[in-house]
């Protein structure tokens, strides 16, 4: 049965669901939460907790990327943000914070952002977080990861995440300038690479068909994005992870066993939201929104992606977030409020107890209902 509807004459659309159209449906036995394992693992790194922390430097510093680590998860450092730019970043994190009208904070940031990224603060940053006992996760957009590959191997990274917009297996790049060849790179590198954001079947396809040991599906940033706004550009996540989750069964059958890590990426605001995506398939999520209303997240308030300051096309704007705890209450509890914004797992925990799962893994076959908002 076609899920496409028709807008008109000439053209007709898929039919695709968000998160806030979906919801999850308690159909067999209970548990106690207690007896409900939250663990998942990515190559040979094994973690407590589905979290990742979103490579912003409004979310992860190498202080936040090491609590995290600590408190069962990995945070992924953006190593194209000020802390590989700049000596020392936080009197300008504070100076960020305290503008507050949008045109000077943009024109500040690029700025700020037009510093050449140091190989030596790569080293030192990630050095930090290794000297910490935690996994290690940097991560570059593609036009920059040939350029500080080395520096980042070196430096003893356990996972690379390069992670853009969209990024796909093939690029069309302007004569002169060569693309990033994903399978070759990934080929040769001896860490585990994770790559996105991809939002459909196909586009994760060729994604996994290049080796990457995970694939982010969204475009990140969704709360501070203005992708949609700007470019028309969207990808309803409910839809996107389903859809990316089918790539990642049908390429298990293709490779004969290889299975490929499903990361959601952006417009994960909530623990329901953080759920649902696990519910529709995802591995693991990527948050960013979410932590960046930690007390003590980088951002001090405030929350943006790079896209933010970008020299010609900003598609992002900073997003003023109210802080509601410190980085364990969000993300271990206790909540003191009752919004979805704390105790992010504690919330996954009880929803796969609801719903009678013990495992990540399972809750992936928990029902779910279509409801029209």
């Amino acid at each position: 049965m076609s899920n496409e509807i028709e807008i008109g004459r000439g053209k007709r659309a898929r039919r695709v669901y968000t998160f806030d159209e979906i919801g999850i449906v308690p159909t067999r036995r209970t548990r106690d939460p207690e007896l409900v394992s939250t663990a998942w693992a990515i190559d040979a790194f094994h973690f407590d907790i589905p979290v990742l922390g979103a490579p912003m430097d409004s979310v992860m510093s190498p202080a936040t990327a090491i609590a995290l680590g600590r408190l069962g998860g990995l945070g992924v450092l953006n190593l194209e943000g000020l802390w590989t730019r700049h000596e020392d970043p936080e009197p300008l994190l504070a100076e960020l914070a305290g503008i507050d009208d949008e045109v000077t904070a943009v024109k500040r940031m690029r700025e700020l952002y037009s510093a050449p990224i140091r190989p030596e603060l790569i080293t030192s940053r990630l050095g930090e977080i290794r000297e910490a006992g935690v996994t290690v996760a940097g991560a570059l957009s593609p036009h920059r990861t040939a350029e500080f590959t080395d520096t980042v191997v070196n430096a003893g990274v356990d996972l690379f995440v390069i992670r853009g917009n969209t990024v796909s297996a093939e690029h069309v790049a302007e004569p002169g300038r060569e693309p990033l060849n994903l399978k070759q790179f990934i080929y040769e590198l001896d860490v585990p690479v994770i790559v996105g954001g991809a939002a459909t079947y196909q586009s994760a396809l060729h994604l996994m068909r290049t080796g990457a040991a995970g694939v982010l599906v969204g475009f990140g940033g969704g709360a501070s994005s203005t992708t949609r706004a700007t470019l028309g550009i969207r990808a309803p996540m409910a839809s996107a992870i389903a859809d990316v989750a089918g790539a990642r069964s049908d390429y298990l059958d293709e490779s004969g066993g290889r299975y490929v890590h499903v990361i959601a990426d952006g417009g994960l605001g909530t623990s329901g939201d953080l759920i649902k995506a696990i519910a529709c398939g995802a591995d693991a999520v990527m948050l960013g929104a979410a932590l960046a209303k930690a007390s003590d997240a980088p951002g001090l308030g405030w929350h943006w992606g790079q896209e933010a300051h970008h020299e010609d096309l900003p598609r992002g704007r900073r997003l003023r977030v109210e802080p509601v705890a410190p980085l364990a209450e969000v993300v271990n509890g206790p909540a003191h409020v009752a919004d979805g914004s704390a105790n992010l797992v504690g919330a996954l925990r009880r929803a796969m107890a609801t719903t009678g799962y013990s495992e990540v893994k399972e809750f992936q076959r928990v029902g779910i209902v279509h409801a029209e908002r």
